[in-house]
């Protein structure tokens, strides 16, 4: 399962990475939320060494939130060389995850 991460530790995990990363932003309550862990714990292990995947709940770290501009969970962010690339909004398909992160290739 996608480790959840706090404002403290983004610039180290995210926007320091070596590799992409996807930062899913969601809230505790949101049913589609809920409904997209098991695809990025599918994708975590399907892609594992490729891609790192984080949560941030957007209930605690509002300045992540504010920062990237995240008005709707889920929020999917696409990171790569310290810099956001993509995002995809609400609840998406595996194989649009998927075919976001093959644009990163």
């Amino acid at each position: 399962m996608a480790a959840r991460i706090t404002s403290a530790e983004f610039g180290e995990k995210v926007l320091n990475a070596e590799k992409p990363v996807l930062v899913d932003f969601y809230s505790d309550s949101c049913v589609p939320c809920k409904m997209l862990s098991p695809v990025l714990s599918q994708l975590e292990s399907e892609l594992d060494g490729k891609l790192d995947i984080y949560k941030v709940n957007v209930g605690y770290e509002q300045e992540l939130v504010d920062k990237y501009e995240v008005q709707a969970s889920p929020t999917l962010i696409f990171f790569r060389n310290g810099g956001e690339v993509s995002r995809i909004r609400g609840a998406a398909k595996k194989a649009d995850i998927l075919a976001e992160f093959e644009k990163l290739q």
